[in-house]
């Protein structure tokens, strides 16, 4: 391809420590809490305080349950063969057939997408969950599958592509293997990039580092000083939550969620309303809602639309009217990043899903299945325009 971009490998040596005096954290407490941030990150120890017991802090009356229910659809259990089914399916596809005339195919508007993308550099952002695998039951089991590797390594010999994810940036290196690809883990609080001497210019919380290969990256972590705080309240919530079944703390390193798929749905308003009152004595965390998992996540105006414009900054395709960036997500968070673009009017968000959703991407297509078919396109796409050029 003609855009020239190191790849590295995400398995890190010790970065260059971070100097936690110019991170700035305090003039970015905008994200996703109405609290009062005078206090210090560093200061990670609950609060002595606790507010009274009202309404405000019942989660069936303060909102918390009512959008664990709203993120987390139940599944239809209907008779097999049923004519109760049957009204179901053809109400659910006539329902999607209504919904994607907001929201069309990306897939029958591929020649529409490749028509804007001509003479342009494509960048390609990718979510994981839902996008690149199935949603299942149980996290550690969400393998993408060999031929949509296989498909995500061809996408990048031939853009620069990202993956932007809600886990650990280690753990979802762990579930793509795939070392020309660049990664943001934590919802784009810990991203590796290609080296860039300006970033640290702009944003003074950037740090070189290195791959076990011996490459140069740009490590960029803006939460650094919320480490020992999460560690904290993810011990807690282990804690907290053993008597639950079902229920999964997972550690993504700047942020854990709480798992309640596989909890019974009486079981929810215990399990909204303890990290509730956990959240109460740390004023810099707050709660976002994901499909039938709760995100812990510090008081920062830092999400995947940032980490969007950071990666694009760091490749050198700011400002730049031959860019086409293009993200496909699934999940709430992953609207952030089509924000962005549909706001920059800079490239095309896709939204992953099977049923209506209101959103700002673009496009839709319906799962992993739709979004290997759309990349295999591009990618066939490229090759061609290369061959027409006369490259190899």
């Amino acid at each position: 391809m003609d855009l020239k971009s190191s790849h590295a490998s995400p398995i890190l040596t010790d970065p260059v420590p971070i100097n936690k005096s110019r991170l700035g954290i305090r003039s970015n407490l905008l994200a996703c809490s109405q609290q009062d941030s005078s206090l210090s990150p560093a200061k990670y120890t609950k609060s002595n305080s606790r507010k009274s017991t009202g309404s405000l802090d019942d989660v069936r009356h303060n909102g918390w349950l009512d959008a664990m229910k709203a993120s987390s659809p139940p599944r239809k259990k209907l008779l097999k063969g049923s004519s109760a089914q049957v009204a179901s399916i053809d109400y659910d596809i006539e329902d999607y057939n209504s919904w994607t005339l907001g929201y069309p195919s990306a897939l029958d508007s591929f020649e529409e997408i490749i028509d804007r993308a001509k003479n342009k550099k494509i960048a390609m952002f990718l979510d994981y969950d839902g996008t690149l695998s199935p949603i299942v039951d149980d996290p550690d089991c969400a393998f993408m599958s060999e031929s949509m590797r296989a498909t995500v390594r061809k996408v990048a010999k031939y853009f620069p592509t990202a993956i932007i994810s809600g886990r650990s940036r280690d753990k979802v290196f762990d579930l793509v293997k795939l070392t020309e690809l660049y990664y943001a883990g934590s919802h784009g609080m810990d991203i590796i990039g290609p080296v860039n001497d300006t970033l640290s210019k702009v944003h003074p919380n950037c740090a070189k580092s290195t791959d076990h290969q011996g490459k140069e990256i740009t490590l960029f972590q803006p939460a650094s000083e919320f480490l020992p705080m999460i560690d904290e309240v993810f011990r807690t919530l282990i804690e907290i939550t053993r008597d639950i079944k079902g229920a999964k703390v997972e550690n993504h390193k700047f942020c854990v969620s709480v798992h309640y798929r596989n909890v019974e749905e009486n079981n929810w308003t215990t399990i909204g309303q303890r990290v509730h009152d956990i959240l109460k004595n740390y004023p810099r965390l707050c709660s976002t809602h994901g499909r039938k998992v709760l995100e812990i996540r510090p008081v920062i105006d830092w999400n995947k639309g940032k980490a969007v414009e950071f990666l694009l900054e760091s490749l050198g395709l700011t400002d730049r009217n031959d860019v086409l960036p293009i993200y496909i997500g699934d999940d709430k968070t992953d609207e952030d990043a089509f924000k962005v673009l549909r706001e920059k009017n800079q490239g095309y968000g896709i939204l992953v899903s099977s049923v209506r959703k209101e959103s700002n991407a673009f496009y839709s297509l319906r799962d992993p299945t739709e979004v290997m078919k759309f990349l295999q396109l591009l990618v066939n796409w490229k090759r061609q325009q290369e061959r027409k050029h006369g490259k190899k």
